[in-house]
């Protein structure tokens, strides 16, 4: 009797395993609902209009979260909207997807340095150049971003302002 229902416990656990293991699809196929929701994205990003394409490449991703171009071109659309610290988020996951990725490196780097994260972005630059054995124009640009520093905003300004330049509250 204790022999039987271990024996059934067993098979099931290997139907189950099995199951599981015969569904998943390789990483290399997406899915074709997924691709085509995002060259529908990039012709709305195309066309100006990045909320349709936001909305877009985000559907695209809920089809399948595995389209690493979906990542970047949302990462895109979100440099263009001005939104570094979303950026470098998509560009995380798409270098969780491919690790290699000097697209997804490039773009994560020059996102950094807009958010003021130069040593990070460096980092990123060292990371391309090492996949890069001979020139490599990701890492001309990174290298030009990087050079270039983050962008200066009004609170730095007013920081760098003399005393004598704010007004005064005694008039």
């Amino acid at each position: 009797m204790r022999i039987s229902s271990v024996a059934i416990a067993s098979a099931l656990a290997i139907v189950c395993v099995t199951t599981s293991l015969s569904g998943q699809k390789p990483d290399d196929q997406i899915d074709a609902r997924s691709i085509q929701l995002l060259n529908d994205g990039k012709a709305a990003r195309a066309a100006g209009n990045l909320e349709r394409a936001t909305d877009l490449i985000e559907t695209a991703l809920a089809v399948d979260p595995r389209n690493r171009p979906a990542f970047l071109t949302l990462a895109e659309v979100a440099d263009q909207q001005a939104l570094p610290g979303k950026a470098i988020r998509l560009y995380r996951e798409a270098l969780v997807l491919e690790p290699n990725d000097v697209a997804a490196l490039q773009g994560q780097g020059e996102a950094m340095v807009q958010k003021g994260a130069v040593v990070a972005a460096k980092e990123n630059l060292a990371k391309i150049k090492a996949l890069c054995k001979s020139a490599c124009p990701a890492a001309n640009q990174l290298a030009a971003v990087i050079a270039k520093g983050p962008p200066i905003t009004t609170a730095q300004i007013d920081k760098t302002a003399s005393p004598a330049d704010k007004p005064t509250s005694r008039e």
